[in-house]
């Protein structure tokens, strides 16, 4: 290589060196302090700040640190033109390069920290995000999965930001966060994982209310069983992601309970992830724009009791979440769990017209039945693709009459069990559905055999494809 070329990079202005630092860890960016004496002070104007203490302080996980080939151990950083070993304590690295950069203005500050790692007090933890705060930081990222995170408030200063765009808070157990006083109005997106609000749902509905700009919305890992209603209403929302815990399936000794009111007022919104058990009312639910839809809601086991209690009444209804899955109708793709297919057979007394469904994925449980698909199906008139995701359910005598629908592309995960059952299925399925023109296998190799067989019963305008199921849709 010429001087010329080893001197490209040295050419480049300084504010674009720092943005290259940018898409580095803060530990790598930190080490090119050492490249020369062009470089000693850029990581004090880098605007994003990434720190992950497994990077830090794991040799099997950290990345290479070049520090360490030139005969120093730990972080070295140069100040006033001397330089300063910074030990291999996590934060006290934080500390420092905080300090060293000042009050220079902040993009972003993501900060990971794991239990079994080096012990960070979470005390330390709240003068770092007052920090990052007053110095404008438009992307604040927070994932702590510590023992010592335990259910202390959050500082109530990350809910009263002129700059914040973007909010990420994962953090075991959750946090509680008090929201007397909100005021996001940059906010465009909100990630809460396993927080709590101090009020539950009236906490919820005075975050919302401080973030008028808001575009995307996650709440993961939500325990909505305390919550009496939930409230979505924000008309600048266009994707919400809400999965709530189901109490029974972490082995809680009580149940999952109805909330009383469930709302959506929406009408911008184009994708929802929807995980909650049914609500006792849906009074609003504004869909309207919704172009994606992924739906897992349930009865609780005391409505799946008095099922069980009433099962030889026709049309026995136990809930009504009639509205909810009316307001989804504008739909065009969809995806249903075990769980929803319960609930649109005990729970909704009908059905809905959804003239613009065009893909439909539904995902099959041994103790679920399909009763409700074929009034699904037939009220999907322009349904084009169909996946089912295992094709073993309860009744399984009862064939779903798909025959007179749209679908030409049919899409199957087939398991390895009870597999002559679902091989009677693809058959019935190769018969009745005139209109097909691709069925595609997602299969186990054991039953490739069985599969290439099929091939026989399709029309001859019909392809088949066979897929090892490792590989996606």
């Amino acid at each position: 290589m010429d001087s010329d070329s080893k001197d490209m990079i040295n050419v480049l202005p300084d504010a674009l060196l720092c943005h290259i630092l940018s898409f580095l860890t803060t530990k790598e960016a930190a080490s090119t302090s050492l490249l020369s004496r062009r470089w000693r002070y850029l990581l004090a104007f880098v605007p994003n700040l990434e720190f992950d203490d497994s990077v830090y302080l794991h040799r099997d996980k950290r990345v290479k640190n070049t520090l360490h080939e030139k005969g120093f151990v730990g972080f070295v950083l140069l100040v006033n033109n001397k330089r300063k070993k910074l030990s291999t304590s996590f934060p006290d690295f934080v500390d420092r390069i905080l300090a060293l950069q000042g009050n220079s203005p902040l993009d972003k500050f993501s900060l990971k920290m794991v239990d079994g790692h080096d012990p960070v007090d979470p005390d330390s933890v709240v003068p770092w995000i007052h920090k990052v705060l007053v110095r404008g930081v438009s992307d604040l990222h927070l994932v702590v999965d510590m023992n010592e995170w335990t259910s202390d408030p959050l500082p109530s200063r990350i809910f009263l930001s002129e700059t914040l765009v973007k909010l990420t808070i994962k953090i075991r157990d959750g946090p509680f966060i008090d929201v007397k006083h909100v005021h996001l109005p940059k906010l465009k997106t909100l990630y809460l994982q396993s927080v709590m609000f101090d009020e539950n749902d009236i906490g919820f509905r005075k975050l919302l209310s401080g973030c008028p700009v808001l575009e995307e919305l996650v709440l993961d890992g939500m325990g909505s069983c305390v919550w009496t209603s939930f409230t979505v209403s924000v008309a600048t929302l266009k994707r919400v992601t809400f999965c709530c815990q189901k109490m029974s399936s972490f082995g809680y000794m009580h149940d999952d309970e109805n909330p009383n009111n469930v709302s959506f007022d929406t009408p911008n919104l184009v994708y929802l992830e929807y995980a909650q058990v049914i609500a006792n009312n849906y009074p609003k639910v504004n869909f309207d724009l919704l172009v994606e839809a992924k739906i897992d809601i349930w009865m609780t086991v005391d409505q799946i009791r008095e099922v069980r209690l009433r099962k030889n009444e026709v049309n026995c209804m136990v809930g009504n979440a009639t509205d909810f899955i009316v307001g989804l109708r504008n739909v065009r793709v969809l995806y249903l769990s075990p769980g929803t297919l319960e609930v649109l057979t005990y729970c909704c007394k009908q059905i809905p017209i959804f003239e613009n469904l065009s893909h439909l994925t539904i995902k099959s449980d041994p103790n679920v039945g399909w009763k409700p698909l074929t009034k699904l199906l037939k009220n999907s008139p322009k349904l084009e693709t169909l996946v089912f995701q295992g094709l073993l359910h309860r009744d399984n005598k009862e064939d779903v009459a798909i025959s007179s629908s749209s679908v030409k592309v049919l899409k199957i995960f087939l398991s390895g069990d009870k597999l002559k059952k679902q091989i009677e299925k693809v058959k019935h399925f190769l018969k009745t559905m005139p209109r097909l023109e691709q069925l595609v296998f997602y299969y186990d190799v054991k039953v490739l055999s069985q599969l290439h067989m099929l091939s026989r019963l399709a029309s001859p305008k019909c392809k088949i494809h066979l897929i090892p199921s490792r590989e996606s849709v």
